[in-house]
């Protein structure tokens, strides 16, 4: 049921914000103003839609049972009512879908750690394979991305990496990546062809600004270090290497890949900012409600999420049963937004049912 009370008062707000910027006024009211304006307009779309769709089957509905209409509207009006109640019951969901509650972080760009988990060798090279596929997937929605930091296995791949990727609803759409995701194939060398199982962890962070999480200078702990790996002679000289440590919580970041130890700092600010607005988030969640860690989009870094099975190319996400035979396409990032789509479906009709 699409509560009336709520459209009302939303259709209020929105005649209130059309008047109160149509007379001009401050201008920093005026750009807030405007932000939301823009937010509630499809909504307020939604509505006339879903209110028109509802009146027309209450008409048919009403010409059915009225016992003057005659033998030829009642025809018709029997042929319009089945499309009629379709047409009223998908705006109702549409609608019902633009009021569920935002996440506040979906709009935001974010912060995509991939670690080797158990496998050795094998696992770093499915970290490097993971982390392409996100890089690709990228590309294909115009997002940057923009290494962090990195230390690379010793037959290639990633024992870690982390990126920033930017661009306008990025988190919302890897949010669900977190997890920890298992490849099954036969590695290079393996000469007898046995098929081997290896891990690797993704965390997804939304990036946070100043303004969504607030860190005392007196909880770090800075440290400056010469750089590890590749470089030549500014590694070995060269002291820009940055790790700080947040000492409440333990968390401690590390960042080399500048030059500048300044901009090493601002890297390593960043990533720390979001670790913790992460925290922050998943312990507002967990106090919203006890059974969420069953849902979709959980984001329990232990929680087994995805299989990608090389020998018969094919990829199942575990938490909504999803199985495609597009390996190939998966790995290039072409066939990201299948799986995408259907989690994203997966975690709307849970609110859904959490709202009902």
């Amino acid at each position: 049921m699409v509560p009336q009370d709520k459209l009302a008062a939303i259709l209020q707000r929105h005649d209130i914000l059309t008047a109160t910027l149509a007379a001009g006024g401050d201008a920093d009211d005026f750009v807030a103003l405007s932000r939301e304006l823009s937010e509630l307009d499809p909504v307020v779309a939604a509505i006339r839609d879903f209110q028109a769709a509802a009146r027309n089957a209450e008409d048919i509905e009403a010409l059915l049972n009225d016992p003057t209409t005659d033998a030829e509207m009642r025809t018709l009006a029997a042929e319009e009512q089945a499309d009629a109640d379709a047409a009223a019951e998908a705006a109702a969901l549409a609608l019902r879908l633009l009021l569920i509650p935002k996440d506040e972080a979906d709009e935001k760009s974010a912060i995509l750690e991939v670690r080797a988990g158990t496998g050795g060798d094998e696992a770093a090279l499915f970290a490097g394979d993971l982390f392409r596929m996100y890089s690709r997937y990228a590309d294909l929605k115009g997002w940057k991305v923009e290494v962090l930091s990195e230390s690379e296995g010793t037959v290639g791949g990633y024992k870690e990496v982390i990126a920033e990727i930017r661009g306008r609803g990025v988190f919302a759409r890897l949010k669900f990546e977190s997890g920890a995701h298992r490849v099954q194939r036969v590695p290079d060398t393996e000469a007898s062809g046995r098929i081997h199982t290896s891990a690797a962890t993704v965390a997804v962070l939304p990036e946070a600004e100043d303004v969504d999480i607030a860190i005392d200078e007196s909880d770090l702990k800075i440290d400056t270090m010469r750089a590890q790996g590749a470089g030549g002679q500014h590694v070995n000289k060269t002291e820009s290497a940055v790790r700080i440590t947040h000492i409440p919580t333990g968390i401690a970041v590390v960042v080399q890949d500048e030059r500048s130890q300044h901009r090493n700092r601002a890297k390593a600010m960043g990533v720390l900012r979001s670790r913790l607005y992460d925290i922050q988030r998943q312990q507002k969640d967990a106090a919203r409600a006890a059974d969420r860690r069953s849902q979709v989009g959980s984001g329990d870094r232990s929680e087994r999420i995805r299989t990608y099975n090389f020998p018969q190319g094919r990829v199942t996400d575990h938490r909504i049963g999803l199985t495609l035979y597009k390996l190939d396409e998966m790995m290039m990032g072409t066939a990201m937004d299948e799986v995408v789509d259907a989690l994203t479906a997966a975690h709307q009709a849970a609110l859904l049912a959490e709202g009902e």
